[in-house]
């Protein structure tokens, strides 16, 4: 499993994730029927066709509310840039596989029927997700008298980037917050999200929360971000709480934002200086060589300043420019 999607898997290892991605983006009525008091995580044992363990998904159930009935959740975490086009194929398959493992395991004894299975294929990459969302949508139609062998199996979509900054900004929702910070651009953008986050997770119950969205930050986003963003710096430190992160992020926009104004200053009293040493030397010289505006030009302050107090008495440019200095220009 890659760092990005271990994080990911960490952060909807954990309930309240598991609730705002339900309660926030799937938008049907058999979900408020749910009990999220009852939210438990399931390790399955199975092994899928290649025979490595699903480690990578998760499992949870919940009950409906009043009855001692059981919906599952089948929790598909696709953090990557392409589109499975087996998708349906895939949830198929590890639907049977968990009712197996629940007959094997004892779960659900025999003559009992299986609980209903919702499977959730959260999705992440920039480009739109265009694969079958149903089984029977990968497969040629069947002839008359056939279509009832024909298997159907849908899954349920949540595409991050197909909702739009202000919708989700909108959103009391850890899962919205995410997929902010997934579309954040700049340090600012990280901190108000991480701000926010910070002032919402409060409770001692979400303290494993917190440490998994600042790993999160620390180890996947920021990193990320600062391959485009220089205000960012590229070696993060190990951070294990979202008040870290916050800090963090206000110490380096302060830094940079002196950088920045610092940078600024120097630029025009640099670009200022060049051109008064110029104004001088050609008022009180003449035959300047044509290296000289170039290399004024290029000048650092302190090399201005020292030549603009020689030009003040200098009969020659030779009396400026020491000789060291012309002679590399001119060769």
């Amino acid at each position: 499993m890659n760092p990005h999607d271990l994080g990911y898997n960490k952060l909807f290892s954990q309930a309240q994730m598991v609730q705002d991605l339900i309660n926030g983006f799937i938008r049907e009525d058999w979900t408020k029927g749910l009990d999220f008091f009852t939210l438990e995580k399931v390790n399955p044992v199975y092994v899928s066709d290649d025979f490595r363990k699903r480690i990578d998904d998760l499992v949870w159930k919940i009950r409906w509310q009043g009855t001692d009935r059981w919906l599952y959740i089948y929790l598909i975490l696709e953090p990557q840039s392409t589109v499975d086009d087996l998708m349906a194929l895939r949830t198929d398959l590890y639907t049977k596989l968990l009712y197996q493992d629940l007959r094997q395991s004892g779960k659900i004894p025999h003559g009992q029927k299986f609980p209903p299975v919702a499977p959730i294929v959260l999705y992440n990459g920039k480009s739109r997700w265009t694969a079958a969302m149903d089984v029977a949508d990968l497969i040629e139609e069947y002839p008359p008298g056939l279509e009832i062998c024909r298997p159907r199996m849908r899954y349920l979509l949540i595409d991050a980037h197909h909702y739009q900054n202000d919708v989700l900004s909108s959103m009391h929702n850890v899962v919205a917050a995410l997929f902010r910070l997934e579309k954040s651009r700049t340090l600012e953008d990280v901190r108000q999200v991480v701000h926010e986050l910070d002032t919402w997770l409060k409770s001692p119950e979400q303290k494993e929360l917190r440490r998994a969205f600042a790993s999160w930050l620390g180890q996947i986003l920021l990193p990320r971000l600062s391959k485009t963003n220089p205000a960012i710096p590229e070696t993060i430190p190990e951070m294990n709480d979202l008040k870290e992160v916050h800090t963090m992020l206000a110490e380096t926009a302060e830094r940079w934002t002196r950088e920045w104004k610092q940078e600024g200053l120097d630029e025009g009293l640099q670009k200022g200086n060049a051109t008064a040493l110029l104004r001088i030397l050609r008022r009180r010289l003449s035959n300047l060589p044509t290296w000289v505006e170039p290399k004024v030009h290029a000048a650092n302050l302190d090399t201005l300043d020292k030549w603009i107090d020689r030009a003040i008495d200098a009969r020659t440019w030779q009396d400026v420019f020491d000789d060291d200095a012309a002679s590399e220009i001119s060769e």
